[in-house]
């Protein structure tokens, strides 16, 4: 590995609800650079989630990254000619980092609705344990389950 390794930089919190998650979520929806429009969708997300469950969405968004955070995943490894799927534990942000990835492409998969009403959907059955977000976390769950026999191979 050549070089310095890239220092990590701090996310701003958000204007509206002052969520360091919150504007991370925003800048993994944002596409082109257009920040105010992915603000847009997310805050009127947010507006659609108050209203329809009567409660903080702020709440219902921490809930539902802390159902989608997996706790391992796999890691492809060649060793001995041979490529071995290696369970390991996930650190740090890359939980955050894989959570909001999940329920923004499940979002996106949905068909026939505007995104901020897909982006509400995915929140809400990610709160309720439900969803493609979930299902993808437990496929992950359950491949580093199945792949326990090679953990000796992790460093």
């Amino acid at each position: 590995m050549r070089g310095k390794k890239a220092p990590r930089r701090k996310v701003k919190a958000d204007t509206q609800y002052q969520n360091a998650n919150v504007a991370r979520l925003v800048n993994k929806l944002m596409r082109d650079g257009k920040k105010s429009v992915a603000q847009k969708v997310v805050y009127d997300c947010f507006a659609l989630i108050k209203e329809k469950t009567k409660q903080d969405p702020l709440e219902i968004f921490d809930g539902a990254l802390k159902n989608v955070t997996p706790l391992v995943e796999v890691k492809g490894r060649r060793i001995g000619g041979a490529n071995y799927q290696i369970p390991i534990p996930v650190k740090g942000d890359r939980k955050l980092t894989l959570a909001l990835r999940w329920i923004l492409d499940a979002s996106r998969t949905r068909k026939g609705k505007p995104m901020r009403e897909k982006l509400a959907m995915e929140i809400l059955d990610a709160y309720k344990n439900e969803g493609s977000a979930i299902k993808k976390r437990a496929d992950v769950q359950r491949m580093a389950e199945a792949n326990r026999a090679f953990a000796h191979f992790a460093r």
